[in-house]
């Protein structure tokens, strides 16, 4: 499906409609009503119920970050690679001193701003927010889960 907003630092963050707006709130909701009948009836059976409910909620978060955080791992292999063709030394080298978060931020500019971008980047210490709002030439990514 093409996209009909062009893709900026303002609304590049997405949000899964089934986790976000049906999963987290049927499972805040089952964990508030498991925790308040435990009060109202203090017994084995509902302290159970609020047990499981909490590990069915961290299942649910855990398999979230699980994907995150194996999405960020292949960005970063995308970024130093991408780097490694885009930008020339001295900076070629410096490309294992940038962390994550900054490989992550700098996914989204354009090829022709990289360069002067992973210099500020590395001169400067900046974090991923920072990167994202100096990016000039939007480069979107539409495959964030």
């Amino acid at each position: 499906m093409a996209e009909t907003v062009p893709q900026t630092f303002a609304n590049h963050t997405k949000l899964d409609p089934l986790f976000h707006f049906f999963i987290l709130p049927v499972l805040a909701f089952t964990l508030i009503a498991a925790i308040v009948n435990a009060i109202r009836h203090p017994d084995l059976q509902s302290a159970g119920a609020v047990v499981f409910v909490f590990a069915v909620t961290a299942i649910a978060f855990k398999a979230r970050l699980y994907a995150l955080k194996v999405q960020d791992r292949v960005i970063r292999l995308e970024e130093r690679l991408r780097l490694a063709t885009l930008i020339a030394e001295p900076f070629r080298s410096r490309i294992v001193e940038l962390t994550e978060g900054q490989l992550v931020g700098l996914r989204f500019a354009s090829d022709a701003e990289l360069p002067e971008l992973v210099e500020r980047v590395l001169n400067q210490k900046l974090g991923k927010r920072e990167i994202k709002t100096a990016v000039k030439s939007w480069r979107p990514d539409h495959f964030r889960v």
